[in-house]
């Protein structure tokens, strides 16, 4: 699991840093990469990362000011134009199906894979697997806006294979039975219950990223115990007034939410 940040800047790009994109590189869990918001130019800042837009399977709107979604067509275009076959679900708020259809059909861009649009209107659960879980809150941000929550499920534990061994069960495909919890009989009549050879499961990471907003208990709700907390930040502490009447956060209002949320590590945008 491994962030890319490929634009934190607030409402327009500048020289130094493009507007909001995070890449969520889940190569080693599913193979896969999630993306959070796609902010113009969200493609170019893709050709100077590792990132590979056709393993792209979800994108994850927050809300739909042009800084989080006008990158969407293009990126859409060129992962079909690249090979792409593989499907790709879009989650967003309401509006964000007719934003994706209108600007694929007027520029008549025409894409060779599965495009799943699916429009949140109520918070909850999103998505689930035997993998992860993803539930949203809306947040405070005088338009409808959407904070995720991405929860890895715990990690079966490892195969106790020093104690098969003192056993003398040989490596092969007794292993991988016993690793899938089967109950298997050695060939000296011996039972073995793979339950009692795999080791305690690994507890799974929690990810919350959070669309602009104003300080509030559904960013708390959603960062609650978090591996990682992904805040925006667009004002300093001493602005707080002026973050609330654009709608948006503090610095020291990203760091009380974490802090009163149990948050192990903020990171601030």
């Amino acid at each position: 699991m491994e962030f890319v940040f490929l634009g934190t800047g607030a409402g327009v790009p500048s020289k130094g840093r493009n507007v909001s994109a995070i890449a969520l590189q889940l190569l080693e869990e599913r193979g896969q990469t999630w993306l959070f918001d796609c902010g113009e130019a969200t493609q170019h800042q893709i050709l100077h990362t590792s990132v590979r837009p056709r393993r792209i399977e979800k994108i994850f709107i927050t809300h739909l000011h042009g800084d989080h979604i006008f990158g969407l067509p293009g990126l859409l275009g060129s992962r079909s134009f690249q090979g792409g076959t593989t499907p790709l679900t879009v989650y967003g708020p309401k509006g964000i199906k007719q934003f994706i259809e209108v600007a694929l059909s007027v520029s008549t861009t025409h894409v060779k894979y599965p495009l799943e649009i699916v429009e949140i209107t109520e918070e909850g659960t999103v998505f689930e697997d035997n993998e992860f879980h993803v539930e949203t809150k809306r947040l405070s941000h005088g338009i409808e806006c959407f904070g995720y929550r991405i929860v890895e499920k715990d990690i079966q534990g490892a195969l106790l294979v020093d104690k098969l061994l003192e056993m003398g069960v040989k490596p092969g495909p007794l292993f991988k039975r016993l690793k899938d919890g089967e109950v298997v009989e050695l060939e000296n009549g011996t039972i073995l219950n793979g339950k009692d050879f795999i080791g305690p499961p690994q507890k799974g990471r929690i990810i919350t990223i959070l669309g602009d907003t104003r300080y509030c208990e559904a960013s708390r709700e959603l960062a609650q115990d978090a591996d990682v907390l992904v805040h925006e930040a667009t004002f300093a502490a001493e602005d707080e007034q002026q973050a609330y009447d654009y709608f948006h956060s503090t610095s020291k209002q990203a760091a009380s939410i974490a802090l009163q949320a149990n948050a192990k590590r903020l990171i601030l945008t």
